[in-house]
């Protein structure tokens, strides 16, 4: 890092947090702070729905999922256009309709106060935990490049988050979305433009595609039917929907978005502008890591990214010889790929690869934390030019802290709203609950923080995000179907539909080898019916007395 580098990177810091601030001005009632007033505009809500999801988890760990094992992880997002387009149908107008802060305060229009309190408690402790992961991500960054304690990173970004989210409200929140989006389109373009200019001249654009499809990182869809694979077309088309219309139409971190709109037409464009980007862009971001993959097929990456650990393993007895055997392969697959480029056949190419793979792995079961998390950053300070290492940076913290503020902003809102007032302080003036929804703030803030602390060795933090997620959004998806589909089920059935999926998600997750997508369904389908028993047994008994 150079003086530059640094001052673009804090430069960028202050310009964002004060831009927030800036347009959050005016968030002087609950209505303001929570809903902007019901002002927002179709492009910031679309923007700030995708920042949200464009976190620095995006930047430095689904670029290193590309580089490991290839881009069939924009299968996760298949879903998510078929979501969108359901929810601007269904829960968009009924919301909007119903005239609520939080969409669990429409199941207790519904149903009854225990089902709204029930799915509460859910969210807060998943929305909660994911909060603390993503806050993670930039945490990582700050103290791979400064050398930083980890705890002293996440103090930092956690409190900048808590400042322009508490005094702002949703209104900084969103508008700040707005321009990290911007900000981050152009930095993935910078990124993939640089990883390709720094190839030998000698290898083009065409013989890197080349490249990357011999070695399966351009591998995007699946076609296998395999229910304990992670990412195949089916996973991706059924429990990704599943997994979306859970997080876009249950989830208060993304309810509470469409929820500040002018109106329903503005909330539906903006779901639908994230339809149709979402894929495209997670495919861009995708394969920028193929491309740094191939990059490193020419330029010798380390044994280990994760430059603590490699320091660690170098004072080991084994790193002499695993360092050898895994320069031996680099120059086998470099001498493979030329030849490849030329005309010759892949087999030698995957050969060498798989010897790479094969190092790569021993010297990962020596490491005490997953490398995936640092290949991007590793090439963005030891490749890009200065200044370009301090933006690129600088966004990917502000990533981060726009991920995180809305989830704090949803946090307190639900936490003042669904909880506060509803059993604590039922009566109070707006500038009371203006205060309780700030002081929700801070605490959630404080809570992300400390939770922080031990996201580190959840693996690949792209994929710990979206394991959390799914362990509550089935349960959660399957209660607003029935509120919005089965009007003849009451609140008991509602309740107990939950309870019965959130316990059949936890056992299928603990004694199953069934990927984590699949929760979905699974949670979504037994809350229907488990809902519709209790609902139909409650019927014929009222009929027989």
């Amino acid at each position: 890092m150079t003086t530059l580098d640094w001052i673009v990177l804090f430069g960028w810091l202050a310009f964002l947090v004060s831009y927030g601030l800036w347009r959050g001005r005016g968030s002087n009632s609950v209505n303001q702070f929570l809903l902007a007033g019901k002002t927002m505009p179709w492009y910031a809500m679309g923007l700030s729905i995708m920042a949200t999801q464009a976190s620095a988890i995006t930047f430095i760990s689904t670029t290193g999922q590309a580089y490991v094992d290839g881009m069939r992880f924009v299968q996760f997002y298949f879903g998510l256009p078929i979501a969108m387009v359901i929810l601007s149908a269904t829960a968009v107008p009924i919301f909007h309709r119903a005239k609520v802060y939080t969409a669990y305060e429409y199941l207790e229009q519904r149903f009854d106060a225990k089902t709204r309190t029930l799915v509460t408690i859910i969210f807060l402790v998943g929305r909660g935990l994911g909060a603390g992961i993503a806050l993670a991500a930039p945490s990582i960054v700050m103290s791979v490049v400064l050398g930083w304690p980890f705890y002293l990173t996440t103090i930092i970004m956690g409190g900048l988050v808590i400042l322009y989210t508490a005094m702002g409200g949703i209104k900084a929140v969103t508008y700040a979305d707005v321009q990290q989006m911007m900000m981050i389109m152009g930095a993935l373009i910078v990124a993939l433009v640089i990883a390709i200019w720094k190839l030998p001249h000698d290898v083009s654009f065409l013989d890197a595609i080349k490249i990357a499809g011999a070695a399966g990182r351009l591998n995007a869809v699946d076609t296998h039917f395999d229910p304990n694979g992670r990412y195949n077309l089916w996973s991706g088309l059924i429990g990704s929907t599943f997994l979306m219309l859970a997080y876009f139409g249950t989830d208060q971190s993304q309810v509470q978005r469409y929820l500040t709109g002018k109106s329903i037409g503005q909330s539906r464009l903006g779901l639908l502008l994230n339809a149709m980007a979402k894929v495209p862009v997670q495919f861009f971001i995708l394969f920028i890591g193929a491309m740094v993959f191939v990059f490193f097929v020419f330029e010798r990456p380390p044994l280990l990214f994760q430059p603590v650990e490699l320091k660690r393993l170098e004072q080991t007895a084994e790193f002499p010889a695993l360092e050898a055997r895994y320069r031996e392969a680099l120059d086998e697959r470099e001498a493979a790929a030329r030849k490849m480029k030329d005309g010759g056949p892949g087999d030698d190419f995957r050969a060498a690869q798989r010897k790479v793979n094969a190092v790569r792995d021993e010297a990962g079961k020596l490491s005490h934390d997953s490398d995936t998390n640092y290949i991007f950053l590793s090439f963005v300070t030891r490749y890009l030019p200065r200044g370009l290492v301090g933006l690129i940076l600088g966004v990917i913290f502000t990533a981060a802290m726009s991920a995180s503020s809305g989830e704090i902003n949803s946090l307190a809102t639900v936490s003042m709203i669904d909880v506060y007032q509803r059993h604590f302080h039922r009566q109070g003036t707006d500038r009371h609950f203006l205060l309780a929804s700030r002081v929700a703030t801070v605490f959630w803030g404080l809570y992300a923080v400390a939770f922080a602390n031990f996201a580190q060795g959840f693996g690949a933090l792209i994929e710990a995000v979206n394991q959390v997620g799914s362990l509550f959004y089935g349960s959660m998806l399957g209660v607003f179907v029935v509120a919005f589909f089965m009007k003849r089920a009451g609140g008991t059935a509602a309740f107990w539909g939950v309870l019965a999926g959130q316990a059949t998600t936890f056992a299928v997750a603990r004694f199953t080898p069934i990927a984590y997508l699949w929760y979905n369904l699974i949670g979504c389908v037994v809350v229907l019916a488990v809902a519709w028993t209790v609902s139909a047994v409650s019927r014929r008994a009222t009929l027989y007395t």
